[in-house]
C-alpha cells in the first residue's frame, strides 16, 4: 500500500512547547500523559499542515507560547505517497499565518493536493444534538479531503453572500446590484451541493464495504428550504422575503448533515452517547477507507481522547481497523494502559508539562 505518513514533526513556540521534535514511521502514533501537559497541542500542530484552521479553529494569533509570544513555526516532513515533501507553515508575532512546501510560498490549498488529515475531538461528540453549522462543518471537512477544491466554492459562495446580505440590511432594491452577485452565488452553491453529495455517496459506499465494530450510519443531506436547481432565479424571487429577515433564507449555507444508527432506524440524535460516538468513528473510519481507495493511501488520523470512553474490547477494534487501514494515526489518552492492546504496532510519546512548558519524550514501547 501506498504511504501517506509525516517522518519528522518539529514545533517550535507553538502552544505549550518551547520545542518539540518527533521522528516518526507510519505506525500510529500514542501520545499519553496528564491532562493539560500538551498532547492535544502535539496533534493540533498535524492539523495545521491541512487546509484551514486546524481542529481547533484558531486564528494565526492565538497560537504563541505564551508568554514570549514570538510567533511560531511547525515544520513536517511529509512522505505522500511516491514523494517526500518539506511542509513549513508559521506566524511571525502580529502577522498572518504563512505555508512553504519545499521551500516555495504556498496556498493552503496546496496542502489538500499533497496530503489528507482527518480528526476526531472531543468538542464533536455533541455533534448530533447541537447546531447544524457544526454538522456541516464535519461533512465540508469530510468533502474537501476528496476534493481539496471545495474549499474554495465555500470561500466564494460565503463572501458573495456576505456582500448580498449587506444589501438586503441596507434596503437596497435595485436588481443591479444583485445580478452578478446572485450569479457567483449560484455557481458556488451548485458546485457545493454537487461536492458534498458526492462525499456522502463515499462515505455510503464505504461503509457498505467494510466488516466493522462500529455502527453504520445512513445519510442524508437535508435542509429547512431545500436549495432548488435554479438557485440564481430563487434568489432574484425571494429577495422580498430575505430583505424582510435580513439574510439570505434559501441555499447551501442552510443544510445539515441527516444521519440514522442504520441497524436500529434510530436518528443519531435520539441515541445514546456511546453511540453517537461510534457513529462517529465509524464515519472517519469509512472517510479513511474510501480515501485509501481515491487518493492512494489512507490520509493520517487525529483521534484526541478517542479511547477514553471506550471499552477494552471497542478500543480493541478501533486499534485493529487503524492498523488494518495503514493510517498514521496520532491518538492521545491521559495513560499507556488506553493503549496497551496497541503494543508493538505502534510508536509512543510521553508528554509531561512543568512551569508552563511541555516536553516530549518518545518511547519504543509501553
Amino acid at each position: 500500500m501506498n504511504t501517506l505518513a509525516l517522518q519528522e514533526l518539529t514545533l517550535s513556540h507553538f502552544r505549550s512547547h518551547k520545542r518539540a521534535s518527533l521522528a516518526l514511521d507510519p505506525r500510529p502514533m500514542a501520545i499519553f500523559g496528564p491532562n493539560g501537559a500538551g498532547k492535544t497541542n502535539i496533534i493540533e500542530a498535524v492539523s495545521l499542515l491541512s487546509p484551514g484552521r486546524g481542529l481547533r479553529r484558531a486564528g494565526a494569533e492565538d497560537l504563541p507560547r505564551r508568554p514570549e509570544a514570538l510567533g511560531w513555526k511547525i515544520t513536517g516532513i511529509l512522505q505522500s505517497l511516491h514523494q517526500t515533501h518539506e511542509v513549513e507553515t508559521w506566524a511571525e508575532a502580529g502577522n498572518p499565518r504563512q505555508l512553504r512546501i519545499d521551500g516555495k510560498a504556498a496556498p493552503q490549498t496546496a496542502l489538500g493536493r499533497i496530503g489528507r488529515v482527518l480528526w476526531l475531538v472531543p468538542a464533536m461528540d455533541r455533534l448530533w444534538i447541537e447546531g447544524a453549522e457544526g454538522r456541516r462543518r464535519f461533512l465540508d471537512r469530510a468533502t474537501l479531503s476528496f476534493e481539496p477544491t471545495h474549499a474554495e466554492a465555500v470561500l466564494t459562495y460565503e463572501k458573495a453572500m456576505r456582500e448580498r446580505n449587506r444589501l438586503l440590511k441596507d434596503m437596497v432594491r435595485d436588481a443591479h446590484w444583485y445580478t452578478a452577485i446572485e450569479a457567483q452565488m449560484a455557481e458556488a452553491g451548485a458546485t457545493i451541493q454537487r461536492n458534498r453529495h458526492d462525499a456522502i455517496d463515499a462515505l455510503t459506499t464505504a461503509q457498505a464495504s467494510a466488516t466493522t465494530a462500529f455502527p453504520t450510519a445512513t445519510l442524508a443531506l437535508t435542509s429547512p428550504e431545500p436549495v432548488p436547481d435554479d438557485l440564481q432565479s430563487a434568489l432574484a424571487d425571494n429577495r422580498a422575503r430575505d430583505m424582510a429577515a435580513g439574510r439570505t433564507l434559501i441555499g447551501p449555507h442552510r443544510a445539515d448533515l441527516d444521519a440514522v444508527f442504520a441497524d436500529k432506524g434510530v436518528p443519531a440524535k435520539d441515541c445514546s452517547t456511546g453511540e453517537q460516538k461510534a457513529l462517529l468513528i465509524s464515519l472517519i473510519l469509512a472517510n479513511g477507507r474510501a480515501l485509501a481507495r481515491d487518493f492512494g493511501a489512507p490520509p493520517i488520523l487525529l483521534l484526541d481522547e478517542v479511547a477514553a470512553h471506550l471499552d477494552a474490547g471497542r478500543r480493541a477494534a478501533l486499534y485493529d481497523e487503524i492498523c488494518s487501514l495503514g493510517a498514521q494515526a496520532f491518538m492521545t489518552g491521559t495513560g499507556p494502559e488506553l493503549f496497551t492492546e496497541l503494543g508493538a504496532r505502534a510508536q509512543y510519546a510521553e508528554i509531561t508539562e512543568v512551569d508552563g512548558q511541555s516536553t516530549v519524550t518518545q518511547r519504543d514501547a509501553l
